[in-house]
């Protein structure tokens, strides 16, 4: 009985490496100091009623940055270790089996695990604040969309200690990613893991489009809606269209490795290009979906420190619904190699071509809005700045390796890599940043320190071009991506090590972002105005944080920034708008429903991870009966009664 269970604790947990009996170590002690922590201070019930079953979009995003903040942590470190085991040849700092699963994991948790949440995070504290809502359309929906996705994204995430991690690439190309080369269990929770979160993004893309198209605030026609609200249409168009194609992708993988079908496999009938066209037919759209967001970020921020109205905002919409769009014609770039023949490969090159057109247009639009404009150089601004050249290099590498034939040296090299990197963190990265940092005392009440801001900044930029502009020359030179190890002949060892340096700076980088929101929550440096920027979007009109219910009575917002031209009249010396009469606000009922199902989701999905049947129709079941028992709860929503909103309003123009 002991030899059993012993031979299935050595299968089911990963052994042998130290890095992982310390990641085994450091996960037991934070759960150990986080059940202590909430049973010491009699938290638990605050934990349930405030947050788990929150159905609050301001505090559901919270919740998102918070855990895109801890990926981005788990990502970096992955990153770190293997540019430690680039940096110097021949290393056996990492085997090549765990090279490979850090490398896999690092991608799917950095694009799916960090900068979809965050962005969705952004999505849900500032949109209804923006288009003058009280909350998003579906508010249990919302819920459901975060569990989700946070029971996905741990689903994945245990790999690392459980069955082990995939290892087939971030994007699993077959036939890596088939029972031939991946038999283990690390490939399945890859599957379901991105299979849950998926659906919980999905219903966000679903969610937000709804909201943006049926909840403004009256008097706000689409052609008056903040820059950042058209970003996230855009992107949530795109989600809706995109997100099918993953989930019924991974579905038929799933099939090929459960029920010995072959959709992906040579030898009975099926190719696997089908599965790396289909992929990234959902591959490079996700690209933009992530990165349409920044955009908007960028136009806000622009605006609100050169205190100018943004320049070109018809060219600015058009470019970028254009930009969703053609996102969906250009996947095959990323294998131009693989044979489909001349023509083929110049229509992808042209379009690839075209949707830099329409991305080039928006750097003009900022470049002109600062133009002769009184620009403050806060945190916000200083990652705009940032991100223009950086995103130039990364557009302009982008338009090389649209080229067909140039393609065929850059394709899989360095290169590569180090294009994705500068458009991923150059737009995507230091995008949300700037998101953050300007939106973070509308959300917290308080401004985050600007010193110790600008020394993350600076320090993450440095970092950034140390790390990066290397990888050109090194791809150039012939070094491949996913090799981990060289030898002292190849000539990379100067680079490789200079690039892992700058890794190492944009790490301490994030430390010290780390260490500017501790020294800003103990320092706390408060938001007595509710518009600490200037700003000129209906966000800054409320106090800070907002209310439960965002707005008292709902503003109208008959102009392009409608709370910069308020105060413009007001200053001129105009009367304020009258207010509409205060009446009992209609909100949603907190539901414990989401983070249950989810949690079944998690239990089916690890049943099947290891073809535990026993656990998995268990799951199934509890997810249809949450879904059974939310169709006969008629009990979802409550009033404000007047006085409570007077009270709070009161206690808010104390403050203010």
């Amino acid at each position: 009985m002991l030899d059993k269970i012993k031979e299935f604790a050595s299968e089911f947990f990963v052994t042998g490496d130290p890095l992982i009996y310390g990641a085994d170590v450091s996960i037991g002690l934070t759960l150990i100091a986080v059940v202590t922590a909430l049973t010491y201070f009699k938290k638990w019930t605050w934990l349930w009623r405030d947050w788990l079953t929150t159905v609050d979009h301001k505090k559901i995003g919270i919740m998102y940055v918070i855990a895109s903040l801890l990926m981005l942590f788990r990502g970096g470190v992955d990153a770190l270790l293997m540019r430690t085991q680039l940096a110097i040849p021949d290393a056996e700092f990492l085997s090549p089996e765990h090279y490979n699963q850090i490398f896999t994991t690092h991608g799917v948790i950095m694009i799916l695990f960090m900068a979809m949440p965050l962005m969705f995070g952004l999505f849900n504290l500032v949109i209804p604040l923006q288009i003058g809502a009280r909350d998003v359309a579906f508010p249990f929906l919302n819920s459901l969309s975060f569990w989700l996705f946070f029971f996905g994204a741990m689903l994945f995430n245990v790999s690392f200690v459980i069955g082990g991690s995939p290892d087939a690439g971030w994007l699993a190309y077959p036939p890596l990613s088939e029972m031939s080369h991946s038999p283990g269990v690390g490939q399945d929770f890859y599957i379901w893991g991105i299979q849950i979160s998926g659906i919980g993004s999905l219903m966000t893309g679903i969610n937000f489009v709804v909201t943006i198209l049926k909840m403004r605030t009256p008097g706000m026609k689409l052609m008056k809606m903040p820059m950042f609200t058209w970003s996230v249409l855009s992107s949530s168009l795109t989600i809706l269209l995109a997100f099918p194609i993953l989930t019924v992708t991974l579905a038929l993988l799933f099939i090929d490795r459960y029920f010995g079908a072959h959709f992906f496999t040579l030898d009975g009938g099926g190719n696997p290009m089908m599965y790396i066209n289909l992929i990234w037919m959902w591959g490079h759209p996700e690209v933009y979906i992530i990165v349409l967001p920044a955009f908007g970020i960028f136009s806000e921020i622009v605006a609100t420190f050169s205190k100018k109205r943004l320049f070109g905002y018809k060219s600015m919409v058009f470019a970028l619904m254009s930009i969703s769009l053609f996102s969906f014609f250009t996947w095959a770039h990323h294998f131009f190699t693989m044979g489909s023949g001349a023509n083929v490969n110049i229509f992808f090159a042209i379009t690839t071509m075209i949707i830099a057109i329409p991305t080039g247009v928006k750097v003009f639009n900022w470049l002109f809005t600062m133009f002769r404009g009184r620009i403050s150089f806060k945190t916000p601004m200083l990652w705009t700045i940032g991100f223009i050249p950086c995103f130039i290099v990364g557009g302009m590498t982008g338009v090389l390796l649209s080229v067909a034939p140039a393609d065929f040296q850059f394709h899989n090299s360095y290169f590569l890599i180090a294009h994705f990197h500068q458009v991923i963190i150059g737009g995507v990265a230091f995008g949300f940043f700037a998101g953050l940092y300007y939106w973070w005392p509308k959300v917290f009440g308080f401004k985050l320190n600007e010193k110790i801001g600008k020394w993350a900044f600076w320090t993450w930029n440095i970092g950034f071009y140390v790390c990066f502009m290397p990888q050109y020359v090194l791809g150039l030179m012939g070094m491949t991506r996913r090799v981990s190890s060289y030898g002292w002949d190849k000539g990379w060892y100067e680079l490789n090590l200079t690039s892992t340096i700058g890794g190492f700076l944009m790490g301490i980088g994030f430390l010290f972002q780390v260490w500017q929101i501790l020294h800003s929550i103990k320092f706390m440096e408060k938001d007595t105005t509710g518009d600490p920027w200037g700003g000129r979007t209906l966000e800054w009109s409320i106090p800070s944080p907002a209310p439960v219910y965002n707005f008292a009575t709902l503003p109208q917002a008959d102009e392009k920034d409608p709370w910069w031209e308020e105060k413009r009249r007001l200053a001129e010396g105009g009367a304020p708008k009258p207010q509409s009469k205060l009446e009992p606000i209609h909100m949603p009922k907190n539901s414990g429903v989401p983070f249950i199902m989810s949690a079944f989701w998690f239990v089916a999905g690890f049943g099947l991870v290891f073809d535990w049947l026993w656990m998995a129709i268990p799951g199934l079941i509890g997810v249809g009966a949450c879904m059974l028992y939310h169709s006969f709860n008629y009990n979802t929503d409550y009033y404000i009664p007047v006085d409570e909103i007077k009270r709070t309003e009161a206690a808010a123009r104390r403050v203010i």
